[in-house]
């Protein structure tokens, strides 16, 4: 990652208060559920999405089915989701009006990167959200 990706990361990430954690899991052992438990740690404002598990309580939280049925508006869309998921999941934070969309390491969409890219909102793929905040802002 280059100095200017890295400027562009820790700038989301510092603008960012709340986040929708799509693919959510109320297990201690999923990386979504310790990705989760990190950002709330670090003061963000997180709320799972998963259709699963809607009206779970996870790290203190309900759990959603889908980004409507947030009550509130939320800065990034975090995706812990498999990348043929991802351009649907686009389209809802655009909806939204979210200002980034962060697919997990792992995660790749060409769609949803399209979809980002018309609408003009800020797009990261293949990244985890938590290694990257160690990284720039730990």
């Amino acid at each position: 990652m280059d100095a200017l990706e890295q400027h562009r990361l820790k700038r989301i990430l510092s603008n960012t208060r709340s986040i929708a954690l799509v693919g959510a899991s109320n297990r201690p052992d999923r990386a979504s559920y310790q990705v989760m438990e990190y950002l709330q740690q670090q003061g963000y404002q997180v709320y799972p999405v998963n259709d699963q598990l809607a009206g779970a309580i996870i790290l203190g939280q309900t759990c959603v089915a889908g980004l409507e049925d947030l009550d509130q508006p939320v800065q990034l869309v975090n995706v812990f989701r498999r990348g043929e998921f991802a351009s649907d999941i686009a389209l809802e934070a655009i909806e939204h009006e979210a200002l980034c969309l962060w697919l997990q390491q792992g995660i790749t969409s060409l769609q949803a990167a399209e979809a980002a890219a018309e609408a003009e909102l800020e797009y990261v793929e293949d990244l985890c959200i938590k290694q990257v905040h160690q990284q720039l802002l730990g």
